[in-house]
């Protein structure tokens, strides 16, 4: 079941926009702020201590790779995978770029699920307003409903295929620590830019940190 949450939350994210249609974006704000700092302080708590448990010295090195990946995959996702875009155009068809990055950056977010079920609830919580700040821009930009559902029915497959590749795939074993810390670089820089482009300005204000805090709290206990 902690495999299928990052695909569940999505699909809420994209039912909820769908019906809803959203417009005020401070709640979705907050629940970004809360997002990004349960899913740092899971990375950090549980991630990144088993990584260098497994003694290997290159272990510093595969995390910034993989923060440098997912700085290169923005160049192509705009920052949707922190909730960061903007409506320059209208659509006639799926944004290949953007729906590839996304991918991409999701289907590695699976591979330390079937070590760490626990993450799970992390990404799901990240992905569910992604998933709404998403559909919510694609219908402004007046891309069809039905590409739409393909984008995003595609998008939340990715982490759970992410997970059973890891879990079928038993070479993949044999380079756990690597693939991890290269997810460990991924999540940093997306939980650590979520946090800052949730404030106006870089400015923290009451609500934003104590969902900051409702975050840490949160994955001290899960």
């Amino acid at each position: 079941m902690n495999y299928l949450l990052p695909l569940l939350a999505v699909i809420a994210g994209y039912g909820i926009a769908m019906l809803l249609k959203p417009e005020k974006k401070s709640n979705l704000k907050l629940l970004l702020a809360f997002s990004g700092s349960f899913l740092l302080s899971l990375t950090v708590m549980h991630l990144l201590p088993e990584v260098y448990e497994s003694h290997n010295h290159s272990i510093g090195i595969f995390i910034m790779v993989g923060i440098l990946f997912q700085i290169i995959l923005e160049f192509f996702s705009k920052g949707a995978e922190h909730g960061h875009v903007h409506l320059h155009h209208e659509m006639n068809n799926i944004p290949w770029l953007l729906f590839i990055s996304l991918c991409i950056h999701a289907f590695l977010e699976g591979f330390p699920v079937s070590h760490h079920e626990h993450l799970a609830f992390g990404i799901a919580v990240h992905h569910f307003p992604i998933a709404i700040i998403l559909t919510v821009f694609f219908l402004k930009a007046n891309l069809s409903k039905l590409s739409i559902f393909i984008f995003m029915i595609t998008f939340a497959a990715m982490t759970p295929l992410g997970t059973l590749t890891s879990t079928f795939f038993p070479v993949l074993a044999n380079y756990y620590a690597e693939i991890t810390a290269v997810v460990i670089g991924i999540l940093f820089h997306i939980s650590s830019t979520i946090i800052f482009e949730t404030t106006e300005a870089h400015k923290f204000n009451v609500a934003k940190v104590s969902m900051i805090i409702l975050g840490i709290i949160c994955a001290i206990f899960i």
